[in-house]
């Protein structure tokens, strides 16, 4: 008897397994779901819509507000020069909070920044440049765009950072190589992010704070309960920091490390374009 597979039947199950194949390279996390990769963008972009004019009191919700020193330590990260003259550029920094915080550090030093900040969500941009109107600031530039293709020449800044939006970020290996792109010889590259705490009692108990407190909190606060739920899924699925150094690294980055912040909720990465 012969059991051998009829040519055209092993040719449907090849063309299947690689229709499979390519549905699950077209897949991306969207918090615990996944979503068709060219959705993410738009869905992403739905959320922050619908939390912009809260965003302070978002981050305020998702750290129990040690997102302010977070940033702090994340601005002293830069090694800025003093006595020098400056360009940053924020990606996914629609608000403008770690710009004008990065100018407000460049003035101590006696030195001048000015700062482009990237952002596909225009309710983002319209919050930060309501806050520049606020304080006054001039030099911020405000440019619709995404992080996988800034709308910048080569090396034209002295730093890059983001904060809280690399996870959000459809095609991290682009950004990441965007960010080198745009970064002159010496540059620096910092990055904040919610992160993964070593010790897994805390991590328990962190998780047990973020699901079941920060979706019903949100909605409550924003009306918008889903987006939290969304961004506390995200971070979860985010990698470690070991993890996500080891892609800075692949992005060209030289002298990379990381930093956790309170014991491992955030976390600090970076490294220089030499």
């Amino acid at each position: 008897m012969d059991f051998a597979v009829p040519m055209g039947y092993r040719r449907r199950a090849m063309n299947k397994t690689a229709q499979n194949n390519q549905s699950a390279a077209d897949q991306v996390d969207f918090g615990f779901r996944t979503v068709a990769r060219g959705d993410k963008q738009a869905m992403v972009r739905g959320v922050f819509d619908a939390v912009a004019d809260k965003y302070d009191v978002m981050n305020d919700l998702m750290s129990g507000g040690l997102h302010r020193v977070w940033k702090t330590r994340m601005i002293e990260a830069l090694h800025m020069r003093p006595h020098s003259h400056l360009h940053l550029i924020d990606m996914a920094g629609g608000t403008g909070d770690i710009a004008l915080r990065a100018q407000a550090r460049a003035r101590k030093l006696h030195s001048h920044l000015s700062a482009h900040i990237i952002d596909a969500n225009s309710e983002m941009m319209k919050a930060g440049q309501k806050r520049a109107d606020v304080k006054k600031a001039t030099d911020l530039h405000f440019t619709t765009g995404t992080g996988e293709a800034m709308p910048l020449p080569d090396q034209c800044a002295d730093m890059v950072t983001i904060a809280f939006g690399i996870r959000n970020i459809t095609h991290r290996d682009r950004a990441l190589r965007e960010a080198y792109r745009v970064l002159k010889p010496g540059g620096r590259f910092v990055c904040l992010e919610f992160s993964h705490m070593p010790s897994a009692f805390w991590q328990k108990i962190y998780d047990a704070y973020s699901f079941a407190l920060i979706p019903p909190m949100g909605g409550m606060v924003t009306g918008e309960r889903a987006a939290y739920q969304y961004l506390v899924e995200s971070i979860r699925r985010f990698p470690s920091a070991h993890e996500f150094l080891s892609e800075v690294e692949q992005a060209g980055f030289a002298r990379t490390q990381t930093e956790l912040l309170s014991g491992g909720v955030a976390a600090l990465h970076m490294g220089w374009r030499l």
